[in-house]
């Protein structure tokens, strides 16, 4: 199956050309003069075997993408997926190792009651607390991002929402939430269920003094809200700082975030991050059968 379906009337997904065909920029019917987004679409599966080792692939990509993006901080910073046979549990990365060094090997598989059903690193309290919430009330999550990236957590302490003031930006136009005030390092259940509650349906949310939490329908999809929403926080930090920004009006922000915020906007723009860490570092690729089976 397909990790998302297309919501939004200004993509169309990309077909194969007939031969002697020739490829064009696509028309919307309704609004003559105005074109489309062609995409390709997100991958289909054949078993849950071969969809639970392309998800724990993308998880490994992610982690090495954060890394080199420089968006971890030491042992700071926890990456899930759901797994695709049993909802119930999730796959994270082990306490304490580099996100830049993590393989599918390392990957723990988790339930919601915090168990290490599969793996035999130490698991991150604080992981387990928040993304098991999030993975409980949000049915419609695969991937769950949070980490400790240097523009997130400044424009965090600003305990405000990002404003449309860029295309970029629109992507989180009412789309995300603000988590407010600190009560140090999350290890208590209760405060898990209050930032899932917060979260509600959006796709991010700012955490005050903290940082920056995006989820997605695929493990591309969360990975890339959060590269784009430290992003936007690092514009929207050095525009207020050059003067008062403008922003978007309504109308357009809702417009751009039907298109760039789309799910698979999300998804399609993760690619070129992936095509480029699997080819600087190759390892990720290599993945055997072993590594989509799961016996417990």
């Amino acid at each position: 199956m397909s990790e998302m379906a297309n919501e939004s009337g200004s993509i169309q997904f990309f077909k194969e050309p007939a031969a002697g065909e020739k490829l064009a920029v696509g028309e919307d019917g309704a609004n003559p003069g105005r074109f489309i987004f062609t995409m390709p679409q997100p991958p289909t599966f054949s078993s849950v075997e071969e969809e639970r080792r392309h998800r724990k692939q993308r998880l490994v990509a992610a982690f090495r993408i954060f890394s080199k993006l420089g968006l971890d901080e030491g042992i700071g910073g926890h990456l899930t997926c759901r797994d695709p046979e049993h909802p119930g549990l999730f796959w994270v990365n082990p306490f304490g190792v580099s996100f830049g060094c993590i393989t599918i090997k390392d990957l723990l598989l988790v339930d919601h009651s915090g168990t290490v059903v599969r793996g035999r690193s130490p698991l991150n309290a604080a992981a387990f607390v928040t993304h098991s919430k999030i993975h409980g009330m949000r049915p419609d999550v695969v991937a769950a991002c949070h980490s400790h990236s240097v523009y997130g957590k400044a424009f965090s302490s600003l305990a405000k929402p990002l404003l449309p003031i860029t295309q970029d930006a629109c992507s989180f136009y009412n789309d995300h939430a603000v988590f407010p005030g600190f009560n140090g390092v999350i290890t208590d259940a209760a405060e898990g269920e209050k930032m899932a509650q917060t979260l509600g349906s959006n796709k991010a949310m700012i955490l005050q003094n903290h940082g920056l939490l995006t989820v997605g329908g695929s493990v591309d999809e969360a990975a890339f809200w959060f590269i784009a929403m430290d992003r936007s926080c690092q514009a929207q930090l050095l525009a207020e700082a050059a003067g008062t920004p403008t922003c978007i009006s309504d109308a357009v922000a809702a417009d751009s975030h039907a298109t760039v915020g789309s799910r698979i906007a999300g998804w399609f723009s993760f690619q070129p991050y992936y095509q480029l860490i699997t080819k600087e570092q190759p390892d990720i690729l290599c993945v055997d059968d072993e590594d989509g089976r799961l016996e417990l």
